[in-house]
């Protein structure tokens, strides 16, 4: 199949779960086209590995961390090393009509080497690739990127980059000052599990922010870095939208009242969110809309969110990525590596459908494949919302996070 079919099956997908009538379809596409859609958090367009490059790499016993650091920029960095590999990643960007995503650009976690990978990756793509993506690292840079006919991506990282030596709090923090001189301009304080700055989203102790995660906080409104609260646990959430001064957001989750889920969050907190000035965004993945996992559940969520905090809170964050048509047939040449144990990070309920795979195959999950965003908007369209609303919620809402931020800035 080639990349366009798939686009095209996926667009139609969504289309039947929609039924739109013609003069919605008409104006949810021309507003979405007209609009500067910018997206909370994304995870991007991920090219197929080299299949036979890994394989080389696996025969001649290359290291587990070896072959991660490969399988990643090859997955990230490949778009700009072949004429039909750029086509198809210039198609999925002009199918979803984003023009800016807040891109997950530094590995989950506080190990700040780590972290430098993505960062790395996405730095080298938009290097050669600077005639169609950059890098936004100011919020005017990515109208100024949408008036020039190119993309834009601001770098946000998965974690805090910590020192890790326990010397003082303003050593262990800062690395945070040089990561935003890298490029880093949204950072999660945690990502599932405890950390040194407080309780993930799937730790049962639910025990909230530690008086060093309170430094984190201040420490991040002071360089100007946006707080993501999306992987953090609910009262973390709460006590990090009383301690910061500047808005804060949760940049791709779901709403807890409809179903109930780790990466989902209640009522109040949402509200809690919005008090700062900010954002809850809503996300694209199946298991954590519930119900249908279509895009109709995601629509449910957005509205819900809409009518708890109001469409000047709402954004939408995508959590499922687009991958290549290619992707496949280079995986299938990799030979089977022995077993890895679960990462540290990768904690999730018991029976969880996420781990359990049970939504990879159900065709309906195109409904939200990244490049139907358009359809997002005609969804919003359909469920009565104002074009002025709309606009809010797929590109003006995060912008101003993103200036408040930034503009509070104290260096």
């Amino acid at each position: 199949m080639s990349w366009q079919e798939s686009i095209d099956i996926a667009r139609q997908v969504g289309l039947d779960v929609l039924q739109p009538t013609a003069a919605q379809l008409e104006h949810g596409l021309e507003l979405h086209r007209d609009c500067l859609v910018a997206e909370s958090y994304s995870l991007g367009v991920l090219a197929p590995v080299d299949g036979d490059a890994m394989a080389r790499a696996m025969n001649a016993g290359a290291a587990d961390a070896e072959l991660q650091m490969l399988s990643e920029s090859m997955r990230m960095t490949r778009w700009g090393s072949s004429v039909e590999l750029r086509a198809e990643y210039q198609a999925a960007w002009e199918a979803s009509g984003v023009d800016c995503a807040f891109q997950n650009a530094g590995e989950e976690g506080n190990d700040a080497l780590r972290m430098l990978g993505r960062l790395a990756h996405y730095t080298h793509l938009t290097d050669h690739m600077r005639d169609f993506v950059t890098r936004a690292a100011f919020p005017d840079d990515v109208e100024q990127a949408r008036a020039a006919g190119r993309r834009s991506i601001v770098q946000t990282c998965n974690g805090i980059p910590l020192a890790g030596e326990g010397l003082t709090v303003e050593a262990d923090l800062r690395y945070v000052r040089l990561f935003f001189e890298l490029g880093c301009r949204m950072m999660h304080l945690t990502y599932n599990r405890r950390n040194l700055i407080g309780d993930g989203c799937a730790e049962p102790g639910n025990a909230g922010l530690s008086d060093f995660g309170r430094a984190a906080v201040a420490e991040l409104n002071r360089q100007g870095v946006i707080i993501d609260v999306a992987h953090s646990g609910w009262q973390t959430c709460l006590e990090t939208a009383r301690a910061s001064s500047v808005p804060i957001l949760s940049s791709h989750a779901t709403c807890d009242a409809l179903n109930h889920h780790h990466r989902a969050k209640p009522d109040d907190l949402m509200k809690a969110i919005a008090a700062t000035g900010g954002t809850v965004g809503i996300t694209n993945v199946p298991a954590f809309l519930g119900g249908s996992g279509c895009i109709d559940a995601m629509l449910d969520h957005l509205d819900h969110a809409i009518r708890v905090v109001g469409a000047e809170h709402v954004t939408i964050g995508t959590d499922r990525p687009y991958i290549s048509v290619q992707a496949a047939a280079e995986a299938a040449k990799i030979p089977a590596g022995r077993r890895q144990r679960t990462r540290w990070d990768a904690l999730w309920w018991e029976n969880d459908p996420v781990q359990q795979g049970r939504w990879k195959q159900e065709r309906m999950m195109q409904s939200t494949t990244w490049t139907n965003w358009p359809l997002f908007t005609v969804g919003l369209v359909q469920r009565g919302h104002s074009d002025d609303d709309i606009r809010a919620i797929i590109g003006g809402n995060i912008l101003r996070v993103a200036r408040d931020a930034y503009a509070a800035r104290e260096i």
